[in-house]
């Protein structure tokens, strides 16, 4: 329960991008992923934004070997997207929130 006396929402998917310090490319992947999350899932995300800089130790963890990288941890399976997250279809598919057209294979 939270301060209101209502439990607070069931988280749908936990997400970790993985970035390469404050870059522009950075930047516009956090950003990419954030209007994704918001326009098109419309569920609770449970987003933690990564500097690979700041904690290699994680990027070992989650096998990321480059930057921008997300990784979705539930639900499962584990799916990673490497990348600028700028194609909002194919971060859909690569979450497996949906599957792409033929023509766009």
């Amino acid at each position: 329960m939270n301060d209101t006396g209502t439990a607070p929402p069931a988280i749908y998917c936990r997400l970790r991008l993985f970035v390469a310090g404050s870059t522009l490319r950075s930047q516009r992947a956090i950003e990419n992923l954030q209007r994704v999350c918001e326009t098109q899932i419309g569920r609770t995300i449970d987003l933690e934004v990564i500097d690979v800089y700041q904690r290699p130790e994680l990027a070992v963890q989650y096998q990321v070997v480059a930057a921008p990288t997300l990784v979705k941890l539930s639900p499962a399976p584990v799916r990673r997207i490497v990348g600028g997250l700028s194609a909002t279809d194919r971060v859909l598919h690569g979450l497996g929130l949906m599957r792409l057209s033929p023509e766009r294979h």
